[in-house]
């Protein structure tokens, strides 16, 4: 008999946007086992929403946020596999049809990504198609993880992610808690892989919660980089230096100086003395003084190339 598979759905607030997602899992071509909505201490009629939809509802008594949604939903659900979906997101028919197929087989492994499109919420417009690299996610789970930006629309054993302690609930990588949570199930040993078909839609909103906190988020990544600096000792100190002068960058974009500095020196005590990219000149100034350099191309963007920095609260919550 095939395993079971469990909808997770972590939403606070979205009495608006759940009805286009659970229409969405009404079309499947093959149904998930079990629908759990996880109502984050809402305002609105979100848990009612649900439950007219079908879906078994718990509720949180105080808003924690997606980390604590996502770990409530796990430890609730019955079936062998979970799935978790943003609430204003959209399945694909397939979704389900496709999960299957992975875990039908004989060793499948613990997290499956699919690959998604991504539209404006608005307009529906098509702005870009994502899928993930399974080969590099088999072979390095680890490095994929602090390298890619891993969004939580994959398929997970619901026992592993457990085990693997699941999503992150540590306030201070709130609002990167996506990349927190896979970076965790990675150093635990779990298994990653891919799949290649588009299974969803992502819709990208001007007022989403990412979109409005571009500081925050880029702190939150400081945070989900340092975890990992100190969870492996040394290990993968190369990705992780990278990583942290993008964050850097993406601070510098919205002024937020003190994070570039952290950033920045964590960097180079993990023996990256400048960023592999930009300019030879940009990277020889921050090889000799990096926390001057970031200041003085930031104020040279800004005066000479102003455009770049036109939507830069959007371009951080991208970037980082």
């Amino acid at each position: 008999m095939s395993a079971a598979l469990a909808l997770g759905i972590p939403a606070y607030n979205a009495a608006a946007h759940l009805p286009r997602l659970l229409s969405s899992v009404r079309r499947q071509t093959v149904p998930f086992d079990e629908i759990l909505v996880y109502d984050d201490a809402s305002t609105d009629r979100t848990a009612e929403v649900a439950a007219d939809h079908g879906a078994t509802v718990i509720r949180g008594v105080e808003n924690l946020g997606c980390s604590v949604g996502r770990n409530r939903l796990a430890e609730r659900a019955r079936a062998e596999w979970i799935h978790f979906q943003d609430a204003d997101d959209e399945l694909l028919p397939n979704f389900v049809e496709r999960a299957h197929g992975w875990m039908s087989r004989t060793c499948p492994p613990d997290v499956v990504l699919f690959g998604f499109e991504w539209r404006d919420d608005g307009t529906g417009r098509l702005l870009a198609v994502h899928a993930y690299d399974g080969a590099r996610a088999r072979q390095d789970a680890i490095a994929y993880t602090i390298v890619e930006q891993i969004n939580p629309w994959g398929l997970y054993r619901r026992q592993a992610f457990l085990s693997g302690g699941g999503a992150d609930e540590d306030p201070c990588v709130l609002y990167n808690e996506d990349d927190a949570m896979h970076g965790r199930l990675a150093r635990k040993g779990l298994t990653f892989d891919a799949d290649p078909a588009v299974a969803m839609i992502i819709y990208r909103r001007e007022d989403s919660m990412s979109a409005r906190r571009p500081v925050e988020c880029a702190r939150a990544k400081y945070h989900v980089l340092r975890k990992a600096a100190e969870s492996l000792s040394g290990q993968y100190a190369a990705p992780i230096a990278q990583r942290l002068w993008s964050t850097a960058a993406v601070s510098g974009s919205v002024l937020d100086w003190p994070n570039v500095d952290a950033c920045v020196s964590l960097a180079r005590a993990l023996g990256s003395r400048s960023p592999g990219t930009g300019s030879g000149i940009f990277r020889w100034a921050c090889a000799i003084a990096p926390y001057q350099a970031m200041r003085i191309r930031e104020r040279w963007i800004r005066r000479f190339r102003p455009r770049l920095r036109e939507g830069s609260s959007r371009a951080a919550t991208q970037s980082a």
